[in-house]
């Protein structure tokens, strides 16, 4: 399923529970985001409220699509707007782990070793084309995804906070590749599905650039920070406070379940997939404006959280089934709580 803001994260406001002033303000901050991304990247409003989403929750993001979608544009301008930290590693076949962690340097002048941060040190890391660079190096990406830290000769280095890695991929193009291991995908708290525009959006393309418009130069095209560190760290505090009903939790363990006893699918999604689950669900309810999660939120976040986490067979495939597809009719099969 494609991550438009007509499906998954719909853009009309939902009926909205009594919040606090700070709240208000902070949730208004985070979804002005689409509205300033907006300036530089046309029709993507629900791809911009997943990376929310995953900033939320302190997850990491899997962008895939087609060539030219603006994926590294999107990025690049979300880091602009929420005033964070930015820098881009192309994945590429010859790439080292130390060229994405940091490596110890011998200096001359010192006689010691220090070590030199590599692009990891940041607040959102763009990994281009991850699944083009082979496994060791993808592997190196494993411990500062899950701890936060990165260990070079045993010494751990914290690395700022937020962190988030957003990792792109080419689902058409397989020669030369490394496909991602299932342990790494299941790092991923969302897989996102960056579609092509529909025609409106294209020719709003086409005129920005008739008109002049660089995509190297995001403040010509007028994004500014509208939210910062401060709005998404008091997001999570607010998100921590969203109710949970036993119901709720446990139609996300049975739809987990469900996935794993699915004749379509040779892996399902794992405990690991089911907090996930939970966690974005909790943070579209406080986005949607509520204070508790409902079986719907379970229902939109389903796709982009699980899509990752579970295979297919190989006669499935064969048989022309897709992942969204057969997550779609788990969720038909098992009963919502009222």
């Amino acid at each position: 399923m494609s991550e438009r803001s007509s499906d998954i994260f719909g853009t009309g406001s939902a009926e909205e529970e009594p919040q606090d002033l700070a709240t208000q303000d902070t949730r208004a901050a985070l979804m002005a985001l689409r509205s300033e991304v907006a300036k530089a990247v046309v029709g993507q409003d629900a791809v911009v409220t997943g990376l929310v989403i995953a900033l939320l929750c302190r997850g990491h993001v899997l962008l895939e699509g087609v060539p030219g979608v603006a994926k590294t544009l999107l990025i690049r301008t979300l880091a602009q707007a929420l005033k964070l930290d930015f820098k881009r590693v192309q994945f590429t076949p010859d790439l080292m782990p130390g060229d994405v962690t940091g490596s110890l340097v011998y200096d001359n002048r010192s006689s010691e070793f220090e070590f030199r941060e590599g692009p990891v040190f940041t607040n959102l890391l763009l990994a281009d084309e991850i699944n083009r660079t082979p496994p060791k190096t993808q592997a190196s990406l494993l411990e500062s995804m899950e701890e936060r830290q990165v260990s070079v000769e045993g010494m751990p280095r914290m690395l700022p906070d937020p962190f988030v890695v957003c990792a792109t991929q080419n689902p058409i193009e397989y020669e030369g590749t490394y496909p991602l291991p299932e342990a790494q995908l299941d790092r991923f708290l969302v897989k996102l599905t960056v579609p092509v525009p529909s025609r409106e959006d294209e020719i709003a393309v086409l005129q920005r650039h008739a008109a002049g418009f660089d995509p190297r130069d995001l403040h010509a095209a007028g994004v500014t920070p509208v939210a910062g560190p401060a709005d998404l760290a008091a997001g999570r505090e607010a998100v921590g406070r969203i109710r949970i009903d036993p119901k709720i939790s446990g139609y996300v363990v049975d739809l987990c379940r469900a996935t794993r006893q699915s004749p379509s699918l040779q892996l399902g999604v794992s405990p690991r997939g089911a907090t996930a689950l939970l966690a974005t669900a909790r943070a579209w309810a406080w986005l949607s404006g509520r204070d508790y999660v409902r079986p719907d939120d379970v229902k939109a976040l389903a796709r982009p959280t699980l899509r990752h986490r579970v295979q297919l067979r190989p006669e499935a495939e064969l048989e022309g089934a897709t992942t969204d597809a057969v997550l779609d009719g788990v969720l038909t099969t098992v009963p919502a709580p009222r």
